[in-house]
Formats: C-alpha cells, sequence, structure tokens
C-alpha cells in the first residue's frame, strides 16, 4: 500500500502564492509518476500537473506559467508552488501517485486539501 499526506492548502488573495506537498510512504513501491488533480464545485476532477520520476513534467494549459511542479525523490514527495493565483484556482487538490511493485502498477490518491484564492 501507498499511504500520501498532503499539506499546505489554504486561503490566500489573488495573486498571491501557496505551496502544496504531498509525501508517499511507498515501502515496496516504486513510485512512477506523481502529480496533482483538483476539482473544483460542481466540475470534473481535472489533471493541474504531473511529473515523471526522471523529471519530465506536463501542466493543464491553465496553470502554465504560474505553477511549478517538483519532486524529492529520496522523499517520495512532490511539490506544488503556485503563483499568481486566480480566483478559478479556487479548488479541492488531490496528490496522485502511479506506483509499480512486481509487474504491476498502482493508483493511489491522497484525500484531498482546500485551495480558496479570494478575489
Amino acid at each position: 500500500q501507498v499511504q500520501l499526506v498532503e499539506s499546505g492548502g489554504g486561503l490566500v488573495q489573488a495573486g498571491g502564492s501557496l505551496r502544496l506537498s504531498c509525501a508517499a510512504s511507498a515501502t515496496g513501491f516504486s513510485i512512477i509518476v506523481m502529480g496533482w488533480h483538483r476539482q473544483a464545485p460542481g466540475k470534473q476532477r481535472e489533471l493541474v500537473a504531473i511529473i515523471t520520476s526522471g523529471g519530465s513534467t506536463n501542466y493543464a494549459d491553465s496553470v502554465k506559467g504560474r505553477f511549478t511542479i517538483s519532486r524529492d525523490n529520496a522523499k517520495n514527495t512532490v511539490y506544488l508552488r503556485m503563483n499568481s493565483l486566480k480566483p478559478e484556482d479556487t479548488a479541492v487538490y488531490y496528490c496522485h501517485v502511479n506506483a509499480a511493485t512486481g509487474f504491476r502498477m498502482y493508483d493511489y490518491w491522497g484525500q484531498g486539501t482546500q485551495v480558496t484564492v479570494s478575489s
């Protein structure tokens, strides 16, 4: 099993910054991809950013240039630095991990952390 612990959400004014963290406990697993998704009220969950074990990244168009994803492989931790936040960034942010053990791969999700951006 992989357990994810998220932190860093909160309330911020538009234009402000936040940093989310997600630490994975993954004994016996190799963490392949780590990422963040978000879900706003009444909307579907959407990808925000992902990062591979090799450091390749991908971002949603809506956050490019404002958000930066990074990871510390030694700590199995992924970070999301969010700058120039907008009210439309308000959502519950979920950490996602794709992990492998043996020849099988599994997806794990964090409990979610609320990010609220006031105008």
